[in-house]
């Protein structure tokens, strides 16, 4: 198929992009494989979908490609990481790796981070944990696209929360949802493939629901996860408020409306209340409350249970991570196929960096 790629040459596209904007060969590496893992896992939203939009941050002086980190740990479990402007990959696996090492010793290990951009999907930092029998947790606030129940203003992201979990025979547990109804990247999928979103996702300027995905460029808002307040937004409200505290607030990063927006159709605000965009990240040790091996055994059991449990009609239960360790495995063999708009995208994204352009498989 002519717009089928494998995930190597996808890996090796975005190395080659990320080089041509001064990264180290490490920190190419590793961005281009933390990018590529999106569209490995099935959200093709944050794949290479974004590497356009990481290199005009870095054009508007925004995203530095050679970033010098500096940490302040004032407890043995805490920590903070100023990113200074660092593109998300690097500071969010750097954050998380120090979160590691400090539960290693004393059991838990908190990073907040400040001072950095997007980083892709949060799954893949919360997963780091678990093969160090540890569990993992990662939150980022994002462009504010959101308007709280009862809202018309957007004042928040689509702030993911996801949290990865250990088994012993099975593939980790793994939840890495946002905190709306649906990211803003699914509405750009469809608007690729000129289709209507679903009742409940968006709204417009005056708070109406529309179908149009491209009525967030408008003024519209994406709606927090419930879509209205009788099936219960203020629920989806509180997570990604939570999320934004956590990672805004606590981190001394920009928080709400004055996020640094990652789309381009959004203006950077006025005056910012910190610096760049927050993260937060958590690991502890399962050996704490219990033997390692014997958690992991009871995780097997918890989500055979579920898999095996009575469902309607043809779909079966699932297990948070299931969609996406099952697509990791057919990609890894079989490519991605992308969209028309992604690949022409890409190719003059490759014309602009003078790299050679992507080559399907």
């Amino acid at each position: 198929m002519k717009n089928r790629f494998t995930l190597a040459a996808l890996r090796h596209f975005a190395c080659q992009a990320f080089e041509a904007r001064h990264f180290s060969k490490h920190h190419a590496r590793l961005s281009a494989e933390l990018l590529v893992r999106a569209d490995a896992r099935g959200v093709d939203s944050h794949g290479v979908a974004r590497l356009s939009g990481y290199i005009r941050l870095i054009e508007a002086g925004r995203l530095n490609p050679e970033p010098v980190f500096a940490w302040k740990q004032t407890f043995p479990t805490l920590c903070t990481l100023d990113a200074d402007k660092s593109i998300g990959f690097i500071a969010a696996s750097a954050a998380m790796e120090k979160a590691i090492e400090m539960a290693a010793t004393t059991g838990c290990g908190m990073v907040a981070v400040k001072n950095s951009n997007h980083f892709g999907i949060a799954g893949q930092y919360a997963l780091m944990p678990t093969g160090h029998n540890m569990i993992g947790m990662a939150f980022t606030n994002a462009s504010p696209l959101v308007a709280p129940t009862h809202s018309t203003e957007r004042l928040l992201g689509t702030n993911p929360i996801a949290v990865a979990i250990p088994a012993l025979v099975n593939k980790p547990f793994v939840l890495d949802m946002a905190t709306t109804t649906a990211a803003n990247g699914k509405l750009e999928i469809l608007e690729r493939k000129k289709q209507q979103t679903p009742v409940g996702w968006i709204q417009q300027k005056d708070g109406k629901d529309t179908t149009d995905p491209s009525g967030l460029k408008s003024g519209g808002a994406l709606r927090p996860l419930g879509s209205f307040p009788h099936s219960g937004s203020h629920k989806g409200y509180g997570l990604g408020a939570v999320v934004d505290i956590l990672s805004g607030v606590l981190s001394g990063a920009n928080f709400g409306p004055w996020v640094p927006p990652f789309v381009a159709f959004l203006p950077m605000a006025e005056q910012l209340v910190g610096e760049g965009i927050g993260h937060f990240f958590m690991a502890f040790r399962v050996d704490g409350f219990m033997d390692a091996n014997d958690f992991k055994g009871r995780m097997d059991l918890w989500m055979e249970t579920f898999r095996n449990a009575q469902h309607q009609g043809e779909e079966p239960v699932l297990v948070p991570g299931d969609p996406e360790w099952a697509l990791e495995a057919e990609r890894e063999q079989n490519g991605v196929v992308l969209l028309a708009p992604v690949v022409e995208d890409l190719n003059t994204l490759a014309i602009k960096l003078g790299i050679a352009p992507l080559a399907a498989d």
